[in-house]
């Protein structure tokens, strides 16, 4: 494989024991194809990625060291018209680092970025999200950039690879986890805990599991509510993060912050289970592509289990309360097995 093109953006993705940050592929698609992994697993990471047509790959270690990492960076990205990274929380961390070790400009929460719209082809365009993804503002710098990207802003083409492609180790002489000098030491990693799933970034979850308007049909604000708690719960014990529809945390059942879609979090996780969620596309469209998706509602023809690998046609409500009891959960006293709508 040959070396990196210095002339073309370059995708940064920041791998986690191989396992890739949602908007990862967007953000390879929109730096072109070019993709630098750095972090742990970041073979397999990049084996993993669609969109990436060259990839470079560094082993890190466990957890995230920011400022070593950005320095160390510096060489091999140093005259990128533009680098593109997940708006991940690793991304969001290192994103700024990195902008300032390479002395560039800085772009936060873009939707769509390119490189070569300056004068003589020098500069980057932009479109980024502000309150709330309800505005979008146009900016334009002169020069390089780092950018991350909101995940949900694009669509993601696999490239055409041959059957032999694999990614190349950058020798650590390139990259490596020390860092330049003159570089701001980081704290030192004693451990990396798993996050607790119940309060845990939804986007970075490898488990949701959803409710909807369906889950609540009928129901009073306060039975409502006490579903939805239930709900988080339940997705506790199975090591899962709750997530909702739009109509559920706009009834005030549950967090905004756990609300998934085109105007909440976009979500990519391992297993996706929706109770009385009927897949609206604007419920759908944060969904990612998920590995598997359970679907539990009482209309059979419903969007969301026409797209799920295991359909169950039953009563939301009832089948989380039993669940609930058999992970030894107490039950509210609002809450019970009664017979609930579908929508969402």
């Amino acid at each position: 494989m040959n070396g990196l093109d210095p002339r073309r953006p370059v995708a940064v993705v920041v791998a986690r024991d191989g396992r890739l940050p949602v908007g990862a592929d967007e953000a390879v698609a929109e730096a072109g194809g070019q993709v630098v992994l750095v972090g742990s697993g970041t073979v397999d990471a990049a084996r993993s990625l669609l969109a990436a047509e060259r990839a470079w790959c560094r082993e890190t270690g466990a957890g995230l060291r920011p400022a070593a990492m950005s320095g160390a960076l510096v060489p091999l990205l140093a005259g990128v018209p533009l680098v593109v990274m997940p708006s991940s929380p690793d991304g969001r961390d290192l994103g700024p680092r990195l902008a300032a070790r390479l002395g560039v400009s800085f772009i936060g929460h873009a939707v769509s970025v390119c490189a070569g719209t300056g004068p003589a082809g020098h500069g980057v365009r932009a479109e980024v999200s502000r309150l709330d993804d309800r505005i979008l503002l146009p900016v334009t710098v002169d020069g390089p950039a780092v950018a991350t990207l909101v995940p949900g802003s694009r669509t993601v083409v696999p490239a055409s690879r041959p059957s032999w492609w694999e990614p190349e180790v950058i020798a650590p002489s390139v990259a490596a986890s020390a860092g330049a000098p003159g570089t701001p030491p980081d704290p030192e990693v004693i451990d990396v805990l798993k996050p607790d799933p119940s309060t845990m970034d939804l986007a970075d979850a490898s488990r949701v599991v959803a409710g909807g308007a369906g889950l609540a049909a009928d129901a009073s604000d306060h039975r409502a509510r006490a579903t939805f708690e239930l709900l988080t719960r339940v997705a506790g014990a199975m090591g899962a993060s709750a997530g909702a529809t739009r109509v559920a945390t706009d009834a005030g059942w549950i967090g905004y912050e756990r609300q998934i879609g085109t105007t909440g979090v976009a979500v990519d996780p391992e297993l996706y289970i929706a109770f009385g969620v009927s897949g609206a596309t604007q419920h759908v469209g944060g969904l990612g592509a998920p590995r598997h998706v359970v679907s539990v509602n009482t209309d059979p023809a419903s969007p969301m289990t026409a797209m799920a690998d295991l359909g169950l046609v039953t009563d939301g409500p009832g089948l989380l309360v039993e669940l609930a009891r058999r992970f030894g959960i107490a039950v509210p006293a609002g809450v019970a097995p009664d017979p609930a709508g579908g929508s969402s």
